[in-house]
């Protein structure tokens, strides 16, 4: 069996840390992504390839069974109970001294034994679990907002999956038997999807509270009035009280980020007013200001 090397398949050596894996497979990724070369064929194959290579070399454990294993990873727990039952019946045979190191051609005597060759009865028919999947999606702030479907292509099969609101940044979620096919009639492995969400908006964001900045005049500070600001979904009217200090913190109920998985509760939207000090003054205006002063 060829041993697919995913490391010449992101441009890597077998040395690479894991932030140059992931640099390796985001650079890829853009650059073969479907949306960005439509209708190309070759371009849609790469990009499957890319990310079969980072669904295994991005996950430690995958990788470890792949350096050890090669074209035979997915099935290295497989390999290993195997291996222990065939020790097990050479310990039984008095011939326990012979469980040295195996060859390449060892494992492949091994796997035929196992899936198809002369394999017994028990081989035959123990069921193993598949291999589980890792994949990391790339996101805007505002995507996760609201419920949205989503298609994900995962070793080379399109997956539709609902991407609930208030996702997290960073945050892991389990897709239940989208992993490898098991072995014998096994159950499949489950798809681990890991969220990667960039802010391009102008609010923080702490779990499902906001957080923003607004700038107030002087002259409302001072006296009170309305203020049109900014929300993450829409625009709302403040009351600004007279003698409004800079600093101040509003909170506005309910205005915040989606609560996970709870449908129709949010957190809070802090706003922080900031005071912009008038510039250019009229010599009107500076008479006026003169005249307050001394008046205080």
């Amino acid at each position: 069996m060829a041993v697919i090397d995913y490391y010449k398949t992101l441009g890597i050596a077998k040395t690479a840390s894991d932030k140059d894996i992931k640099k390796a497979y985001r650079k890829l990724a853009r650059k073969f992504h479907p949306d960005l070369n439509p209708n190309d064929k070759e371009a849609e194959k790469k990009f499957k390839e890319i990310n079969e290579a980072n669904e295994v070399l991005s996950n430690p454990e995958n990788r470890k069974k792949y350096d050890q294993y090669g074209a035979h990873w997915q099935n290295a727990e497989a390999y290993e109970q195997a291996k222990q039952q065939q020790q097990q019946q050479r310990a039984y045979q008095g011939q326990a001294g012979n469980s040295g190191s195996y060859s390449e051609q060892d494992f492949e005597d091994m796997f035929g034994s196992m899936f198809g060759g002369q394999a017994s009865g028990r081989q035959r028919n123990t069921r193993f679990r598949g291999q589980d999947f890792n994949a990391e999606l790339h996101l805007d702030l505002k995507d996760v907002y609201t419920d949205h479907k989503r298609t994900l292509t995962v070793n080379n099969k399109n997956i539709r999956i609902t991407i609930p609101a208030g996702v997290e940044n960073g945050q892991t979620i389990k897709i239940k038997g989208h992993g490898g096919k098991g072995v014998n009639d096994g159950p499949n492995g489950d798809l681990y999807i890991q969220f990667s969400i960039q802010n391009h908006s102008k609010f923080k964001r702490d779990k499902d509270n906001l957080y923003t900045t607004v700038d107030l005049d002087l002259y409302t500070a001072m006296l009170g009035g309305d203020l049109m600001v900014d929300t993450f979904n829409g625009k709302v009217k403040l009351t600004v009280k007279p003698e409004t200090q800079n600093g101040t913190k509003v909170k506005l109920k309910g205005k915040g980020f989606p609560k996970y998985k709870k449908a129709e509760q949010f957190g809070d939207l802090y706003i922080t007013y900031q005071i912009k000090t008038p510039t250019n003054l009229t010599d009107k205006e500076k008479d006026l200001f003169t005249q307050l002063q001394k008046l205080r």
